[in-house]
């Protein structure tokens, strides 16, 4: 289905590259400035907003943020396009509500894919009606301190149950249904990087915000958002309380305990991961041994066996075809290829008794990392607050 983009922007030659890389798979509808800008966005609703940031009259954050207080039109994805690449500018970008943010000079390649990424976000985000009902539903719970500190002691419990990020996500995700956030997450994960969010969906400059800042301070706060830091676990808050200094302070407070609990579960699940990957590896290593020395072993064997026979043919000899001396070197020779045949089988026993410790430790490595096999967990709206 083609798509409709809106383009506000007072460069000319920036529509006519627009047009060239998006139209063989997107109608677009041009712009000049912000507010007429907003008059078409208003009259067709379009499925994506292409935004200018420096241009006269409003600038593009001031438009962007019409179109987020717009019922109308805030749920279309906005998309900056600036010369300017620094991290504050995205910041304040994002802090204006939009969901991308593109530097110009861009190629169309770039622009085509990013494009499709909004538009996927934007379908994903208009499936998620349920799970704002039942968030709706559950923010209802009391929050009191023992409240907090109760939830934090059965996600404490559900973590020690989860073995994979996606049952620790949903746990986590539970934990801040109650606290009416809307929340996003990045797992640090070996060497690779997971964002999930809470409503189901991650807009780009969201994953790039929390990427940028990793590394960061443990709390960055930029307008009513708040980035957390572990090593192993970064959260984004989208809606943090900055104008409640109560309540500011409290999940300051609170959300470290969360993330405390579920990085020590990550730095677990990578440990548990790292020693059955090891542990699978040298039994590999074991078992091509064994082989190998299966197919040693016989053809060694064979061979002992051969020179047996070639002792008793000399043994049988007159003694002036062979000497006593001769016959008494081929018997030791025998006695010692013997003796070597003899080793390789113990070797071969040995390294089955491993093989079969390896399985064994790899059954209780899985125990390990899956205590209570698929024994259903209380969720924390379950709770019964104290």
């Amino acid at each position: 289905m083609t798509k409709l983009v809106l383009a506000i922007d007072d460069d000319k030659l920036v529509h006519h590259i627009i047009e060239e890389a998006i139209s063989h798979f997107c109608k677009l509808i041009h712009a000049k400035n912000g507010d007429e800008g907003l008059r078409l966005a208003l009259k067709y609703h379009p499925d994506i907003i292409l935004l200018d940031v420096e241009m006269p009259g409003m600038s593009g954050f001031e438009v962007c943020e019409k179109i987020k207080k717009s019922k109308k039109l805030a749920d279309i994805p906005v998309m900056f396009l600036s010369s300017k690449a620094d991290v504050a500018e995205r910041m304040r970008g994002y802090n204006s509500g939009a969901s991308d943010y593109i530097v110009k000079p861009f190629n169309r390649d770039e622009l085509i894919a990013r494009i499709k990424v909004l538009d996927a976000y934007r379908q994903q985000s208009r499936k998620l009606t349920q799970d704002i009902r039942r968030a709706e539903m559950t923010a209802e719970i009391a929050m009191t301190d023992s409240g907090d500190m109760g939830r934090i002691m059965r996600y404490v419990g559900q973590s020690y149950h989860a073995h994979d990020l996606t049952t620790l996500s949903e746990y986590f995700f539970e934990f801040f249904v109650p606290l009416q956030l809307d929340v996003a997450v990045a797992f640090w994960y070996h060497n690779s990087e997971v964002f999930l969010s809470g409503n189901g969906a991650l807009q780009p400059i969201e994953q790039e915000l929390l990427s940028k800042h990793r590394d960061g301070s443990r709390f960055v706060d930029f307008g009513r958002r708040t980035i957390i830091n572990y090593p192993k676990v970064s959260l984004l808050i989208k809606n943090m309380p900055v104008d409640d200094n109560a309540m500011y302070g409290r999940y300051k407070d609170l959300l470290p305990h969360i993330l405390e609990a579920t990085n020590a579960k990550i730095k677990d699940m990578e440990v548990s991961e790292d020693a059955l990957s090891k542990v699978d590896q040298i039994g590999r290593v074991f078992e091509e041994l064994s082989d190998q020395l299966g197919g040693i072993g016989g053809h060694h064997s064979n061979k002992v066996a051969e020179l047996g026979e070639l002792v008793k043919q000399a043994q049988a000899l007159d003694a002036q075809a062979l000497t006593i001396e001769q016959v008494s070197e081929l018997e030791k020779l025998h006695q010692h290829f013997s003796f070597v045949d003899d080793e390789l089988s113990i070797i071969k026993f040995k390294l089955s008794e491993i093989t079969e410790v390896r399985h064994q430790l790899i059954e209780s490595l899985n125990k390990i990392a899956k205590p209570w096999g698929e024994e259903e967990v209380a969720a924390q709206t379950d709770i019964e607050l104290f």
